[in-house]
């Protein structure tokens, strides 16, 4: 008998149907023998409707009420979910994420996990009961103020309590068969997964590829949590996320598979005094501002100018603040400008396997050049490299790249069965 941790995204449990399918699939888990957790989102566009009601409220809601009202949409989700587990008559028991154990810090809208007590899952499972536990969510430590976990906390939830029960493999159930070479929509050709290791996963969950959440392969590989990425609509093998197993080592290919992000925006800071400590400055106001940056590119200054220019890369929503915060520094710092440049993106191919090759890089430029597309930012790691481009050339820039590398499919094989891709 195994302990196995299943995670259903919105689109796995978007109407009655839907959830009564899942229900079935959890039920046949059970019969095979194994003890079963569950881990669920909140319907479809829940969160979202929430969001927008909340919105249509206030425009300035207190942050704690606010996770209060979001976590009501995967309550929902579990209690609907044990219902119909009940009705396959199956054994089950639902459970908010501070029944399940789930200890949080006080961060609204963004905590983290700090801690995992599962005595009560545990005692439902000697009871033979399925757990169904409500995702995206916790507890803070010392004031039981409900908090959630962000966008994709759920996966954070599911992998978080793998690790505390020791489970033997925590399934994330989307509406795709795995991963992907490419993003499907933009690749047709992209071709499925068998198997990556947690720091290819990291890698391209990082720079765009959005069926995993980056805090939970963060988790999985502090852990050692096996993942195993399936479809909730079919019985396809989908993608296993693990560095060792049974079979030893893992034999990386030499890329894995190229992700995009079209949120990106760059700045610019004009005229930064080429003189040390001027970047600290700099960046010291920019993470005063809370904005996460990216990539950054320092020019050499000219010569006897005594200035240089800065550019980052940052998320949209974030280029307000760090654009006021530059703005008031200005003055007192000399810069000559701040220019904000919301029209790019960034691909990046990643692949553990690019350490022992040479002439990567050299191919995926020479696919850019071949395509007409110009860069103009470069950032690399062991097993990425990341350019940034005119987010109306990514969707060209991605093909290209999956077409040098020699990813494309020989027939199409992604299928988004439930139309988000999550």
């Amino acid at each position: 008998m195994a302990l196995i941790v299943q995670k259903f995204g919105g689109s796995s449990v978007a109407d009655a149907e839907s959830i009564k399918r899942v229900a079935r699939r959890i039920a046949h888990t059970k019969a095979e023998g194994n003890d079963v957790v569950v881990i669920v989102s909140a319907m479809g566009d829940t969160t979202d409707e929430l969001l927008d009601l909340a919105g249509d409220i206030t425009a300035t809601p207190p942050q704690r009420e606010m996770d209060i009202l979001l976590t009501a949409g995967e309550r929902i989700s579990m209690a609907l979910l044990s219902m119909a587990i009940h009705e396959l008559d199956v054994d089950a028991q639902a459970f908010t994420g501070q029944q399940a154990g789930v200890i949080t810090d006080t961060a609204y809208g963004n905590a983290r996990i700090i801690d995992v007590s599962p005595s009560r899952i545990q005692r439902t499972l000697s009871d033979g009961a399925v757990a169904i536990v409500a995702g995206f969510q916790g507890v803070t430590q010392f004031t039981n103020d409900v908090t959630t976990l962000g966008r994709g906390g759920s996966d954070t939830t599911a992998v978080a309590l793998a690790a505390a029960l020791d489970a033997a493999v925590c399934e994330i159930y989307t509406d795709v068969d795995g991963l992907f070479t490419a993003d499907p929509r933009i690749v047709p050709s992209a071709h499925r997964i068998d198997r990556i290791s947690t720091e290819e996963t990291l890698e391209l969950a990082a720079h765009g590829a959005k069926i995993l959440h980056l805090r939970a392969v963060e988790y999985a590989r502090r852990y050692q949590v096996p993942i195993h990425v399936r479809s909730s609509f079919s019985d396809n093998d989908g993608t296993l996320v693990i560095d060792n197993d049974e079979e030893g080592p893992m034999e990386h290919p030499l890329i894995s598979g190229v992700a995009h992000d079209s949120s990106q925006a760059k700045i610019t800071v004009v005229g930064v005094p080429d003189v040390p400590g001027s970047a600290a400055q700099l960046f010291e106001a920019v993470a005063a501002a809370g904005v996460n940056i990216d990539m950054i590119v320092q020019n050499v200054s000219v010569h006897h100018s005594g200035v240089t220019d800065i550019s980052f890369t940052l998320p949209h929503e974030q280029g307000a603040a760090a654009r006021t915060a530059l703005e008031a520094m200005a003055a007192k710092h000399g810069y000559a400008e701040v220019k904000y440049d919301d029209g790019v993106g960034k691909v990046s191919l990643v692949g553990a396997g690019m350490r022992s090759h040479p002439g990567v890089s050299a191919r995926l430029f020479s696919a850019l050049y071949e395509a007409g597309i110009n860069i103009e930012m470069i950032s690399t790691s062991e097993i990425r490299i990341s350019v940034v481009t005119r987010s109306e050339d990514l969707p060209e820039a991605v093909r290209a790249i999956h077409t040098a590398f020699e990813l494309d499919a020989a027939e199409v094989e992604a299928v988004v069965y439930g139309g988000t891709g999550r």
